[in-house]
């Protein structure tokens, strides 16, 4: 590890700081993984770094989480993008269309567990592992290897993260999650992780909740869902989980409206499924996409009434997921 500590060291030498960007709409593997960069920066290199970030945090999981962590990250301005300061990407990689990294700009470290984004200048350091669960694992093993005991706010981030990312080391995990899940498990702060879990919710996710019931069509295991404009971007993600549960389904497609964008979540139940490879396809060159083979999602810029290109991406999607057919869907409710 002191190898990957002085490939740190030497990514960022000459610069007066560190820039941490996570994706858009940060989720909990986001947030957690730039808070331990930040605090690996700042302990094992003695440099100031900073955590911007674009977007929203919609969910209410995700705002109980950055309230814990004292509001960690601070909305990005053109101003730090001004800055010479180092540039890392967290859970996130360039070229993906999910972050604010500037087309222009070149990243100095780039930390990520989705696939690896073919034809992309590889950043100084470089750490890209689809065969990890979570980023936050990658951190994790950081923090392990450099013997750098996480206070008790970040081991309970960084265990988040992973149980969000795997379900609970039941969706895409493999033995590095499991190392590090259990290593985090003895310092996390029960009583606040059982607050972030469950966390009062506002009345927009019920409102979601009504709407996406009263959209979703069965079509045998395939669930897909419209529900027009949504409250936050990562509704459609929170709503997607909750549609896979439903018995029998194996794939679920839920589409909605946001920022001037329809924002798709896709969720399927196998291991074996190839989630990014389908969201993908539906989204072509038309916006960016991106995931696992568990899940996925994409944003489509919209130029005006959304409706045939929601009725185009659920065809495409049946086609893909079911073949030529005419089964007639079932509404849930």
């Amino acid at each position: 590890m002191k190898d990957i500590l002085e490939s740190l060291r030497g990514a960022v030498e000459g610069h007066g700081g560190v820039l941490i960007l996570p994706h858009t709409d940060p989720d909990p593997d986001a947030i957690a993984g730039a808070v331990a960069l930040r605090y690996i920066v700042t302990e094992k290199l003695g440099m100031k770094a900073t955590i911007a970030y674009r977007g929203i945090i919609g969910r209410a999981e995700n705002k109980t989480l950055s309230e814990y962590l004292l509001r960690p990250m601070v909305k990005l301005t053109s101003a730090h993008l001004k800055e010479k300061d180092a540039i890392a990407l967290v859970d996130t990689q360039p070229g993906t269309g999910n972050n604010p990294l500037p087309a222009e700009a070149a990243a100095a470290i780039v930390i990520d567990h989705h696939p690896l984004r073919e034809g992309q200048a590889a950043a100084a350091f470089f750490d890209v592992r689809p065969d990890v669960g979570a980023t936050s694992t990658i951190l994790t093993g950081y923090l392990m290897a450099m013997a750098l005991e996480p206070p008790p706010e970040i081991a309970t981030a960084l265990f988040y993260g992973i149980k969000t990312d795997t379900l609970g080391l039941g969706r895409g995990a493999g033995p590095h999650d499991v190392k590090a899940y259990f290593y985090l498990q003895s310092r996390v702060d029960v009583e606040a992780l059982s607050q972030i879990e469950h966390p009062s919710v506002p009345v927009e996710y019920f409102r979601g909740l009504a709407a996406a019931l009263k959209a979703a069509k069965l079509y045998d295991d395939v669930v897909i869902a419209y529900i027009g404009q949504m409250g936050y971007p990562d509704m459609g993600a929170e709503m997607a989980d909750l549609l896979l549960r439903l018995d029998g389904v194996h794939w679920v497609l839920f589409m909605g409206v946001f920022g001037g964008e329809l924002i798709l979540s896709v969720r399927a139940k196998s291991s074996r499924a190839s989630a990014g490879k389908l969201v993908q396809a539906l989204v072509g060159g038309r916006g960016s996409a991106g995931g696992h083979g568990m899940l996925a999602g994409g944003h489509i810029p919209l130029q005006g009434e959304p409706r045939e290109l929601v009725d185009e991406i659920s065809a495409a999607a049946l086609a893909t997921l079911k073949g030529p057919s005419s089964i007639t869907p079932t509404s849930l409710v």
